[in-house]
């Protein structure tokens, strides 16, 4: 809006402004000029034009002009360090782009250097004949702007020229590199540039990891891996067993030398997981989602998709890959899914695409409702459990089996499904293996002859090469391991509620909700980065900000991810160091986002929402406690008997050495002791499905190697 006031004020003096209709100003100013891409179409017409010609170029020069004098300044290191930026002696490229003011006096230089050469007509290339804007505006006061015009002097070099020879001009070629560099400037004005931080979990020392330097390590407070699964000792010994076997890789896709009986194996596996007919794994759940998506919707005739707000980036690219109709409602709002529901006849295929965990609010989806509108309107369900699975019900089938705890609990391990149970009236559910269950890979489940359809016609099914044989090992034993082990999630659930609450007497704001997700609520971008940037650096804390596009403007934040091997002396550090990273950034907390009317919900009244895990739920684990440092990790040794029972007919029995039989042994005395010392005396469902084993991390050990 703020452009076109300009313009009107312009239209009554230029001639080419004052004939040309509104709409097409509009379309000419958001379409950048093809042969200068730091500007639009109408600005590179507009210099040639006696009046607004003259006055852009002067405009330009003074912009580049002011923020070279702000570079100049003797406090530009304050200006630096304010934004998390610490520059040293070597300066590179990426350091460039960080600098705080840096980036926009570049993009005001570029668009001065594409005026002069658009009013001159010449090509961009032809300007290395003068001095560049961009070069003037260099300053001695800042080590980002010296780097930046050092760089610009050196000869432009082709991968295998040598020293002395210089890259041809091409006046008329597009300039491909400068358009790459336009969008990311845009990034960094934005602030949605995604910065990168080299984190190596440890498996011995979860959740520590080091940074690039081997020496410096850090508490991982936003890995997905929930339980510490990429690190369970079975799970472990289960891929280096299949790796020795197998080897390292598939050998092509399904259809040539990937289709394995370890893949048709864990397929089995996760379709009696969530009492379905069939499974296909894919290589993640992002082309889970996309894959079956797609060609669902480009092969229902007519059909229409109604998706929730809030869906994941893989479902929206799905519905827009299959060329379906969409309806796009509120999220979790099923008023709103009803009122577009009525507008279709009932027999016109539709499928409601939506959530049970929403990874960035924590919020979980109606499953319940979402399938008595489906069997009302005619539709079909597909549910992404990908933030759920291993985390939420009795055997780790996810949200939908957890809103029939006692039903499933009482079913056991049978793959028949729970007749009119919640996950029973899900057509489709779709996961991931790379969260909760540690590893790597996605899938999807349902009716045997729905699965077969998506394997004969999914190009990212079809095309993509098989995951290694020893991932998918590992994979499926870590899904039995948790299917037969509630305890990980329970504890998970303990150490997430006292971090809540702790948060919560502290006034620091978490976005509400009943899941295992604590988003920290920080509002802005900038901040953001920053708090995590002070967190990392000062207080050896990894928690990654969350800004635009994963996160709406304005509701930027840390998302902390909280494990069951997070200790009690670890949470007193991330409680301690978010509350002063908050005070010294001076971040609003609750009180302050009530008095400027909530977001996110926070400051709304809305912060005490209960959570889906009840007391009764997580105590079937024993009442969990959380760790202390020191304390060794638990291992439900019948879960890992089960394990390797299942991988005896690939893999052969698991052979103990002499030392391996005796720790063994005295495991499971130690586990008569721990039951009969730790479990309540009270009687309890009739199915004991956990017997926690308090055993030390050791790499030579066969039972948590």
């Amino acid at each position: 809006m703020e452009k076109f006031s300009s313009l009107a004020r312009f239209k009554s003096s230029c001639p080419f402004l004052g004939g040309t209709k509104t709409s097409t100003l509009r379309a000419l100013s958001s379409t950048i000029s093809p042969r200068f891409p730091s500007i639009s179409q109408l600005t590179e017409r507009a210099v040639g034009c006696p009046i607004m010609g003259p006055a852009l170029v002067m405009r330009s020069t003074q912009m580049v002009a002011g923020y070279a004098s702000v570079a100049g300044q003797a406090d530009v290191q304050k200006i630096h360090h304010s934004k998390g930026i610490f520059p040293g002696t070597s300066v590179s490229e990426a350091d460039i782009s960080k600098c705080p003011h840096a980036s926009a006096a570049r993009a005001a230089a570029r668009m001065a250097d594409d005026l002069a050469a658009a009013s001159t007509a010449k090509a961009p290339e032809a300007r290395k004949e003068v001095p560049s804007t961009a070069q003037k505006a260099a300053a001695a006061g800042c080590p980002f702007h010296k780097a930046a015009a050092a760089a610009k002097e050196q000869p432009v070099k082709l991968h295998g020229m040598t020293e002395t020879q210089t890259a041809p001009a091409t006046l008329d070629a597009y300039n491909y590199d400068k358009f790459y560099a336009a969008e990311l400037e845009k990034k960094h004005k934005d602030q949605s540039y995604r910065y990168f931080n080299n984190i190596n979990r440890l498996a011995t020392k979860f959740p520590i990891a080091h940074t690039a330097s081997v020496k410096e390590e850090v508490q991982v407070w936003c890995a997905n891996d929930y339980l510490g699964m990429g690190n369970n000792p079975v799970v472990l010994e289960t891929m280096h067993r299949a790796l020795d076997k197998y080897g390292a890789g598939a050998g092509g896709t399904r259809n040539i030398a990937g289709n394995s009986a370890m893949h048709l194996s864990l397929e089995r596996e996760l379709a009696t997981l969530h009492r379905k007919e069939s499974a296909l794994v894919f290589s993640s759940c992002y082309v889970a989602n996309d894959a079956t998506l797609s060609t669902l919707g480009s092969k229902l005739p007519g059909c229409v998709y109604f998706s929730d707000a809030s869906n994941h980036a893989s479902m929206i690219q799905g519905i827009r890959h299959s060329g379906a109709k969409k309806e796009i409602f509120k999220h979790n709002d099923l008023d709103d899914l009803e009122a577009k529901l009525q507008k279709y006849p009932k027999d016109t295929p539709k499928i409601i695409a939506f959530e049970s965990v929403y990874s960035m609010c924590g919020s979980i989806g109606p499953i319940k409702e979402i399938c008595d509108l489906a069997k009302k309107y005619g539709a079909l369900t597909f549910l992404d459990e990908v933030h759920a699975v291993g985390l939420y019900g009795p055997r780790g089938a996810g949200v939908a089996e957890h809103l029939d705890w006692e039903s499933h609990q009482m079913a056991g391990q049978t793959s028949e499904p729970v007749k009119d149970s919640v996950m029973d009236r899900i057509d489709m559910i779709t996961g991931t293996l790379g969260k909760a269950y540690g590893t790597v890979g996605g899938y999807v489940a349902g009716s045997r002859d729905f699965i077969d359809m998506i394997r004969s016609y999914a190009p990212g099914f079809i095309f993509t090469t098989s995951l290694p044989p020893a991932t998918v090992a590992g994979a499926r034993a870590s899904v039995i391991y948790q299917k037969h082990h509630v305890g990980d999630r329970a504890l998970k659930q303990v150490n997430v509620r006292t971090v809540k609450e702790r948060f919560a007497a502290l006034d620091i704001p978490v976005v509400p909700g009943p899941s295992h997700i604590v988003p920290v609520l920080v509002g802005d971008a900038g901040l953001a980065k920053t708090a995590s940037d002070k967190l990392l650096h000062e207080h050896g804390i990894y928690v990654q900000a969350i800004n635009f596009p994963t996160v709406a403007v304005g509701e930027e934040r840390l998302r902390v991810t909280v494990t069951p091997r997070h200790t009690a002396e670890q949470i007193d550090g991330l409680i301690t160091a978010m509350d002063a990273v908050f005070t010294e950034l001076n971040i609003n907390r609750i009180s302050e986002w009530a008095k400027l009317g909530g977001r996110a919900n926070v400051g709304t009244g809305k912060e005490n929402v209960e959570p889906i895990w009840s007391n009764a739920q997580i105590n079937t684990a024993g009442q969990p406690q959380t760790l202390h440092d020191g304390d060794t990790a638990l291992v439900d040794v019948n879960a890992v008997q089960v394990v390797r029972k299942s991988f005896e007919d690939l893999l052969g029995a698991v052979e103990l050495s002499e030392t391996e039989l005796k720790v063994e042994t005295a495991l499971m005395t130690g586990a008569v002791e721990h039951i009969a010392g730790a479990l309540p005396k009270k009687a309890k469902v009739p199915r004991a499905l956990v017997n926690p084993i308090d055993v030390s991390v050791a790499p030579t050990v066969a039972v948590s190697a």
